[in-house]
């Protein structure tokens, strides 16, 4: 019997061989990889819930969400020194980063066991292009005198690719690349696993919050207040969504799914489809899970704070 990783390889050679013909690759091939990349059914049980419990002043914590920001060599990265200006401004109490502040395109089709000797440039230029969009975002916080806000980071897929890959081929890559190459640790980030929830002030954040059998992400901000009961954020999906309920106590509850904060298109989508929102999230007096969303386009941080 085919298992479904042999089906995997086939396909994956099927790809590499329409590539060499000149076919180039489907869209449809691109989206069939998204799904096995962000599917959980190989990967361990997400863990319980890590609460952070962080001080703030009384009326609740002043949080800034940074998305997906998809970081690699040759996209454009001012709104990333325009966002740390803007923060510099608000100075929220902590800043999160919800996943897949680094794309790693070099592994976004690393399926089958191999040397790293023919990605290995592309890797490099991947992980130097993360660790120069960083400093543009930091090197601003940074010059601020007294102000150290707290700097959480959530691996997302992408970044989830390196682990991945590892898992692939341990012989041939433990110890030649790893998590620690984008440098989020020494930035002073305290940094979580892939798709490890963690809770602030009441509110859950992961990169997305799998259901089903299959682990797949929830993609809709109705949904992940259905199946959660709590007020949620995720990155993952392009554009933005969110959804209202309300606790039998009359507390609010708030979800929101956001995962574009960037300012060039991906080839894998449509003209149509990539014409969806990009910003980021300030979340105003968060506590006991309640919170005032404040959205910050992309547009309006290079025009104001570039």
């Amino acid at each position: 019997m085919t298992t479904e990783r042999e089906r995997r390889l086939a396909r994956e050679r099927k790809r590499r061989q329409r590539e060499r013909e000149g076919g180039g690759v489907r869209r449809s091939d691109v989206r069939r990889a998204q799904i096995e990349e962000t599917t959980t059914l190989d990967a361990p049980l997400e863990q319980p819930a890590i609460t952070l419990d962080i001080n703030g002043p009384a009326h609740g914590l002043k949080i800034a969400v940074i998305p997906d920001a998809q970081v690699k060599p040759g996209v454009p990265i001012n709104h990333l020194s325009a966002c740390g200006n803007y923060l510099t401004e608000i100075r929220p109490d902590v800043i999160l980063c919800i996943g897949d502040f680094a794309d790693m395109a070099s592994l976004s089709s690393y399926a089958k066991p191999g040397s790293l000797d023919a990605e290995g440039q592309r890797y490099k230029a991947d992980v130097q292009s993360a660790r120069v969009a960083m400093d543009a975002f930091l090197d601003p916080i940074r010059a601020v005198k007294g102000y150290e806000p707290e700097l959480i980071m959530l691996y997302g897929n992408h970044e989830d690719r390196i682990t991945r890959a590892i898992a692939e081929n341990p012989r041939q890559l433990q110890g030649v690349m790893s998590l620690d190459d984008l440098g989020y640790a020494e930035d002073g980030w305290t940094v979580f696993p892939f798709l490890q929830p963690v809770v602030i002030g009441g509110v859950a954040f992961n990169h997305y919050f799998p259901s089903g059998v299959m682990g797949r992400a929830i993609t809709t901000a109705p949904a992940l207040l259905r199946k959660m009961h709590m007020s949620c954020f995720a990155g993952h999906l392009q554009g933005r969504d969110i959804a209202y309920g309300k606790r039998a106590d009359g507390s609010s509850l708030t979800t929101i799914i956001s995962g574009s904060f960037y300012q060039h298109d991906e080839n894998y989508l449509s003209p149509f489809t990539n014409k969806h929102w990009r910003g980021m999230y300030v979340l105003h007096e968060v506590k006991d899970g309640s919170f005032d969303e404040m959205a910050i386009s992309v547009n309006f941080l290079l025009r104001k704070f570039s």
